[in-house]
C-alpha cells in the first residue's frame, strides 16, 4: 500500500472528497489535518446514492459494515410516466448485477461514518476554519483565515467543493453557465412499508427523483424544473412548498402526495462548471491538489458527484504514497482522474435531456424504453456499466 511515514498534509473541507481522502491518507501513515469552515461536522439533510463504484473504496477503506446498516442496498431503479404513473423501464439490479451494491442513504450518515473512521485513524479535524485566502506565489501554500491567521501547510489537498479557493488559486476564477435548471430538495417522513427503489417520474421539462433513506422511515425527494429565471448557486437556498406543488401540479396522485408532505425545502440553482485544467501544482517547497467538486462539479443526474469524490480520494492517496508528493504523483493522479470524470460530467449532463423530453418525441422514446426493457431489460443499466463497474481500488 506504501507508507507516508508522518509526513504531515493538509486538507480543506470535512464534506465526502475531504473526510474520505483524510481516512485514505491516514490509514497510509500520514498526519492529517482537516481545515473545516463550519462550527459542526453535519450536512443538510438530503439523501445520495452510493453506487458500486463508490461502494468500492468504502469497502477498502474498511466500511463496509457502516455501510451496510446505514444505506440499506437499493434493488432497483423505475423510470415512471410523472402523469400517468405508469412504469416505463424497470432495471432489477440485483438480479441484473447480483455482485455489485447500490446504496441509498442520508448524506448526514455518510458524512458521519467517514468523520468517525477518520478520528479513529487519528486524523485532526479542526473546525470554524474557514479559508479566505489561498495563495500559490511563494515556496509553500499559504492560507489567511477569516480570523486572521496565516497557515503554511507543505502538502496542500482542496475538497472545498463547488466555490473552492484553491481550486480558484490554480485555475483562475471561472463564470459557471446557468443551465435554466432548478432543483428542489426535501425529506419527508415515510409510513408505508416500502421497497427500497429508486424512482424517476418524467414529464415535460421536469422531473421528480424518490428513495426511501434510513430503512424506509423517511422518503428523499429531489424535483428539477427548467426555467428561464435566475437562481443563485448553492445548496442552501430556502423556498416555498407551495412553489414546488405548482410545478407538478400535474403529475400523478403518487408524487402529489409526497409534495403535499413537504415542510422543509431547499432550492438551487444547476450550474454547469468546466472540469478544472490544473488538478495541482508542485512548489519548490510545497505540493497542492485538489479533488471531489472543487476539480469537478457535477449536475445530479447520474448520481455520481459522492462517488466520483471517493474514487478520488483513493487514487489520490495511493498514488501519494507510491511516488511521495510530487510530479510524479501529480501527473499520474491527473492522467488517472480528469478524462474519467470528463466523460462522467458530460453523461450527467446529457440525462437531464432525456428525463424532460416532451411532445411527440418522448412518446417515442417511452415507447422505445418499455420496448427495450422486455426485449433487453438489461440494456439500459449496461449503457452506465463503465461508470458503476469500475473499481479505483483495484
Amino acid at each position: 500500500m506504501g507508507r507516508l511515514n508522518g509526513t504531515e498534509i493538509t486538507v480543506l473541507g470535512a464534506g465526502v472528497a475531504g473526510l474520505a481522502l483524510a481516512v485514505a491518507l491516514a490509514r497510509r501513515g500520514a498526519a492529517v489535518t482537516v481545515l473545516e469552515q463550519a462550527e459542526a461536522i453535519r450536512e443538510v439533510g438530503a439523501g445520495l446514492q452510493i453506487t458500486p463504484n463508490g461502494a468500492a473504496v468504502l469497502r477498502a477503506l474498511g466500511l463496509a459494515e457502516a455501510l451496510a446498516v446505514a444505506g440499506p442496498q437499493a434493488q432497483a431503479v423505475e423510470l415512471r410516466d410523472g402523469y400517468a404513473g405508469g412504469t416505463v423501464l424497470r432495471m432489477d439490479l440485483a438480479k441484473l448485477r447480483p455482485g455489485l451494491s447500490w446504496h441509498l442513504m442520508h448524506r448526514a450518515d455518510l458524512i458521519g461514518l467517514l468523520a468517525e473512521a477518520a478520528r479513529a485513524a487519528g486524523v485532526q479535524i479542526r473546525l470554524l476554519q474557514k479559508i479566505e485566502t489561498v495563495d500559490l506565489s511563494g515556496d509553500a501554500p499559504r492560507l489567511v483565515t477569516a480570523q486572521g491567521a496565516e497557515l503554511r501547510p507543505a502538502i496542500l489537498i482542496g475538497a472545498d467543493g463547488l466555490h473552492s479557493r484553491l481550486r480558484a488559486a490554480l485555475n483562475g476564477a471561472v463564470a459557471p453557465f446557468f443551465t435554466r435548471q432548478v432543483a428542489w430538495r426535501a425529506v419527508i417522513p415515510e409510513t408505508a412499508d416500502i421497497a427500497p427503489v429508486a424512482e424517476v417520474h418524467m414529464g415535460a421539462g421536469r422531473h421528480v427523483v424518490s428513495y426511501p433513506l434510513r430503512g424506509g422511515q423517511m422518503r428523499n425527494i429531489v424535483a428539477v424544473e427548467e426555467r428561464n429565471r435566475w437562481v443563485d448557486e448553492g445548496w442552501n437556498l430556502r423556498d416555498d412548498p407551495l412553489a414546488l406543488r405548482l410545478a407538478f401540479e400535474d403529475f400523478g396522485p403518487r408524487v402529489r402526495g409526497w409534495l403535499e408532505q413537504v415542510e422543509d425545502l431547499w432550492l438551487w440553482g444547476l450550474f454547469r462548471h468546466p472540469v478544472a485544467e490544473h488538478w495541482g501544482r508542485v512548489l519548490p517547497g510545497g505540493f497542492t491538489a485538489i479533488l471531489g467538486d472543487a476539480a469537478h462539479p457535477t449536475l445530479p443526474f447520474l448520481a455520481q458527484g459522492a462517488n466520483m469524490a471517493l474514487e478520488d480520494a483513493w487514487v489520490l492517496a495511493d498514488l501519494l504514497a507510491r511516488h511521495g508528493p510530487g510530479e510524479a504523483a501529480l501527473t499520474a493522479y491527473t492522467r488517472a482522474r480528469a478524462p474519467r470524470c470528463a466523460k462522467i460530467v458530460a453523461a450527467a449532463n446529457s440525462n437531464a435531456r432525456a428525463y424532460h423530453l416532451r411532445g411527440i418525441t418522448r412518446e417515442v422514446a417511452h415507447l422505445g424504453l418499455r420496448i427495450g426493457g422486455k426485449v433487453a431489460p438489461g440494456a439500459g443499466l449496461a449503457r452506465y456499466d463503465w461508470v458503476h463497474g469500475f473499481d479505483a481500488t483495484a
